[in-house]
C-alpha cells in the first residue's frame, strides 16, 4: 500500500499496510516518522494531530483506507530546523513546551487554524485547539498562535 505523506508518496512495508491500521501507526512503525505522538488512542487529546488534505484529523482513530489518495502531512514537514514554521518560532520565543509529548500535535491543529483563519479570536484558537496540554501550557499557546498570525500576516496586528 502506498501514501502521500509530506509530499511523497511512500510504499508502507506489508506489516504496516492494513487498510483497517490507523495511520498513527503506519506512520510511526511503517515510515518511522515519530514526530506523531501516541496520547489516548480515542481521538481525545490530539497527541496524534496530523493533516489529511489540509484538515487536522486524529490520527489514532483514521484507518489507512480512508486517507488513500489524499495528502498527509506530518510535523516532519510544518519546518525545518533551518526554516523553522513561524509557530515554531512563536512556540519557543513564548516558551510554549514543558514537557513537549503534546507539542506536535497542538502545533499541527494550530498551522491547520492559522490556514484557514489568519486573524483568529480566542474563540478560534478555543474552538479549534481542543487537544490536551498535561502541563497546562494553554495560555502561552495563545500567545504563541497570536504572535505566530501576525508573523504571517507580514508583522500586521
Amino acid at each position: 500500500m502506498k501514501i502521500k505523506v509530506n509530499g511523497q508518496l511512500q510504499q508502507l512495508p506489508e506489516y504496516a499496510s492494513d487498510p483497517e491500521m490507523p495511520l498513527l501507526w503506519a506512520l510511526r512503525d511503517g515510515l518511522n516518522l515519530t514526530g506523531t505522538k501516541f496520547g489516548c488512542g480515542i481521538a481525545a487529546c490530539g497527541a496524534c494531530t496530523v493533516h489529511v488534505d489540509g484538515q487536522p484529523v486524529r490520527s489514532c482513530v483514521t484507518p489507512l483506507a480512508a486517507v488513500q489518495g489524499k495528502s498527509i502531512t506530518t510535523i516532519e514537514a510544518l519546518g525545518t530546523q533551518a526554516r523553522p514554521h513561524p509557530l515554531q518560532r512563536a512556540w519557543t520565543a513564548a516558551q510554549v513546551p514543558q514537557c513537549g509529548y503534546c507539542q506536535s500535535g497542538m502545533l499541527m491543529a494550530a498551522a491547520a487554524l492559522l490556514a484557514r483563519q489568519p486573524k483568529p479570536s480566542d474563540a478560534d484558537i478555543d474552538a479549534a485547539i481542543s487537544n490536551l496540554c498535561r502541563c497546562g501550557t494553554y495560555p502561552r499557546v495563545k500567545i504563541a498562535i497570536k504572535a505566530a498570525a501576525a508573523e504571517m500576516r507580514g508583522g500586521k496586528k
